[in-house]
């Protein structure tokens, strides 16, 4: 009867070892999955700056709204989807772009910001017209407005 306890007490003890390991932190395990902090728009625009020219993946999808929309003003107009974003970003893979970058904001309220951001490349310069909205206390891009020059 004593061996019994002491399996089961050991088996227990297995368990909840290994769930503990299992439920550490699965960011770790895969930075694409990391949660960033967007609980400022500051943050919100910093990091969106990040992912457009430092390629950054971390916390993409979390960077942007379920309706997110991208409207791109060149020679031909279009409008990328948010599913279509997130995966044109993912495969940037950390590709950094050379480029020097302004942000203006526009107009800012408690729940809501338009920014301006400018990147100056080499042979050309890209300006976004960026909305973010506060989403239950996490800073979102529900918008963005791309023209080239």
């Amino acid at each position: 009867m004593n061996t019994i306890a002491k399996t089961f007490a050991t088996a227990a003890l297995i368990a909840v070892s290994t769930f503990t390991m299992a439920a550490g932190n699965p960011e770790v395990a895969n930075p694409k999955k990391a949660v960033v902090n967007l609980s400022t728009a500051d943050l919100a625009i910093d990091h969106y700056v990040a992912v457009m020219t430092e390629g950054q993946s971390a916390g993409v999808e979390q960077l942007f709204t379920l309706d997110f929309s991208q409207k791109v003003q060149a020679s031909e107009d279009r409008t990328n989807s948010r599913s279509e974003v997130i995966s044109f970003l993912k495969k940037q893979k950390g590709e950094q772009l050379n480029c020097k970058t302004s942000t203006t904001i526009i107009q800012e309220s408690a729940d809501y910001m338009i920014a301006k951001v400018t990147m100056q490349f080499e042979v050309f310069s890209k300006t976004d017209l960026v909305t973010l909205i506060n989403d239950g206390g996490s800073w979102k891009v529900s918008q963005s407005i791309n023209s080239y020059k």
